[in-house]
């Protein structure tokens, strides 16, 4: 955990992506990503790294594959994944972490597809959020900030009043679009992190703080 003023700010809340975040689903969905793609022709190795943080029709768009329709392959996957949950875990103490939050000050802004989020969530034993932006809710997805603003917006807040907690790259940099603070979740990272933001490799080392004024905050434990 990386010394940052986020530990020194109040949040009206706090906004979670949720793969490789609040739980891993990475090998799940490898697998049905790897399918897809020797469908397609699709070289694995390169292609996978892509797949992590944005909506599936958003990573099937940037191939620019000849006659792919890009939003019925994307339901096929969603499908797929739906099915095969094997290896979705929460992401160790995130459920513990989540519950202690007030209810009505934490949402959920994630890439999947409703359907395929809560699968996910019930998979990996997380609370389900009274919050939860989905594939469905925004027209452009991660790198864009619309997920974050809205979350916002729902949990009756600012985007700046935010602390957002994700991994991966378009979501960072939908939630500085957003300007919302950050911090990383290296939980499921193989490799060192860079980055000027505030790291988190844990949440059992992290516990929350409700203020009298109903502010939020993060305290080391």
């Amino acid at each position: 955990m990386s010394d940052h003023s986020v530990f020194n700010s109040t949040y009206r809340a706090f906004l979670f992506d949720m793969d490789g975040t609040v739980l891993t689903s990475i090998a799940a969905a490898e697998r049905v990503w790897t399918t897809w793609a020797v469908r397609h022709g699709v070289d694995v190795d390169t292609f996978l790294p892509s797949i992590h943080g944005a909506r599936a029709v958003d990573t099937i768009r940037r191939l620019g594959l000849p006659g792919v329709d890009a939003e019925a392959e994307a339901a096929w996957i969603t499908e797929a994944e739906i099915d095969d949950v094997g290896g979705v875990f929460e992401v160790a103490g995130a459920a513990k972490f989540l519950r202690s939050l007030p209810a009505s000050q934490w949402a959920i802004v994630t890439s999947a597809p409703r359907e395929l989020a809560l699968r996910r969530i019930a998979a990996a034993g997380i609370p389900e959020p009274a919050v939860m932006i989905t594939a469905e809710d925004v027209t452009a997805g991660k790198p864009d900030p619309a997920g974050y603003r809205l979350a916002a917006r729902r949990l009756g807040v600012e985007p700046g009043q935010c602390l957002v907690f994700e991994d991966a790259t378009v979501g960072i940099l939908a939630a500085e679009a957003a300007g919302a603070d950050l911090m990383i979740v290296t939980a499921t990272h193989e490799q060192p992190v860079e980055t000027p933001h505030a790291t988190l490799a844990s949440y059992e080392s992290v516990r929350v703080q409700v203020d009298v004024d109903g502010s939020v905050r993060l305290k080391s434990v």
